[in-house]
């Protein structure tokens, strides 16, 4: 699994823990539709770190919280 993979995974995860819809998950954000599409569908590939922050502000988590799973602990390091 890359670190793409994960954070789209994660999203999916954080989605229906909280029974909202990548939609509404835009609005809890402020950001827009078409950049969750983008990061959901693999289309960009590295969403950035202050939009990051703005999903998990949205989520109502912190950052730390986000990358604090065993997948995200089991994940190679990527080299580029």
């Amino acid at each position: 699994m890359s670190i793409r993979e994960f954070t789209v995974n994660r999203i999916y995860q954080l989605c229906r823990e909280r029974k909202i819809t990548p939609n509404a998950l835009s609005y809890l954000c402020g950001i827009s539709q078409s950049t969750v599409k983008s990061i959901l569908n693999g289309e960009s590939k590295n969403p950035g770190i202050v939009t990051l922050k703005k999903i998990c502000d949205g989520l109502e988590i912190t950052v730390m919280e986000f990358f604090d799973t065993p997948e995200y602990k089991e994940l190679e390091q990527e080299i580029r």
